[in-house]
């Protein structure tokens, strides 16, 4: 658990950030005596990748770029499309090779709601397009009971590459797949995350959680609100999970509300 000066660090350098773009604030003797120089706060900033919301989006977006390997061509794409050509045409794993076609991504590439499932399915890896299944069309009625068409929002996997049976993605596939990810973040400029899975929100957010733990509070993610919820698919197995989703879902269209008027 991070102790109490690790926060005020944090603190300390997001206003600095906010006088670097706005001006200065009027801070009482102490706390000005502490905030140190102008190099301290930059480090201070650099040591400290989730500075919560005070940070302004442009960097939200560049500090999530900078998670993708420095060798990575994506750093030089600046459109989707380049990506999503990209990542149909190299190999970064082995499922890379067995799939069907590449499941990249569909929908609004500027939408303020990103939608991020686990891995693709046989429906999806025939179709080269996520959540096109029979969880694919509950999660298109779960969108459209809280007012979103799926062409209002966009839809991506950690896993880009369907993996054998449907079994759950191995660490080191993720670690090589979670890149893309970043870099499509980066690129669409989301205001707004919706987890399905708890492969999705462990993945996303770097932590080793239950789902349970997770969902029904909104979690940080570079400035980023981050809601985790139950994959559709296991809505299927599990009718009595619906409930619960119907409540993490409204609180995520009160969210979107909030952040959009």
């Amino acid at each position: 658990m991070r102790d109490l000066s690790t926060h005020l660090d944090d603190i300390r350098a997001a206003f600095e950030h906010q006088i670097a773009l706005y001006g200065p604030f009027v801070f009482p003797d102490k706390v000005r005596a502490d905030l140190s120089t102008e190099e301290d706060s930059k480090k201070v900033i650099s040591d400290s990748p989730r500075v919560l919301s005070l940070i302004t989006p442009p960097d939200i977006y560049e500090r999530i770029e900078a998670l993708i390997p420095s060798d990575s061509p994506m750093h030089s794409m600046t459109t989707l499309q380049e990506v999503a050509d990209y990542v149909a045409n190299t190999h970064l794993i082995e499922l890379d090779k067995t799939r069907l076609n590449p499941v990249f991504g569909v929908g609004n590439p500027n939408a303020d709601l990103l939608v991020i499932g686990e891995a693709p399915g046989a429906d999806e890896d025939k179709k080269g397009e996520p959540f096109v299944g029979s969880a694919g069309q509950l999660l298109t009625q779960i969108l459209s009971a809280i007012g979103f068409e799926r062409s209002d929002v966009y839809i991506a996997n950690i896993l880009k590459s369907r993996s054998p049976g449907n079994r759950d993605p191995l660490p080191e596939e993720l670690k090589a797949h979670i890149p893309i990810l970043h870099k499509q973040i980066a690129l669409i400029k989301p205001k707004l995350i919706l987890c399905v899975g708890r492969t999705s929100g462990t993945s996303l957010l770097d932590i080793d959680s239950s789902l349970k733990d997770m969902r029904g509070i909104f979690h940080d993610y570079y400035g980023i609100p981050v809601l985790v919820t139950y994959h559709p698919a296991d809505l299927l197995q599990n009718p009595n999970w619906k409930r619960p989703t119907w409540e993490d879902v409204q609180l995520l269209r009160n969210k979107y509300d909030a952040l959009t008027a």
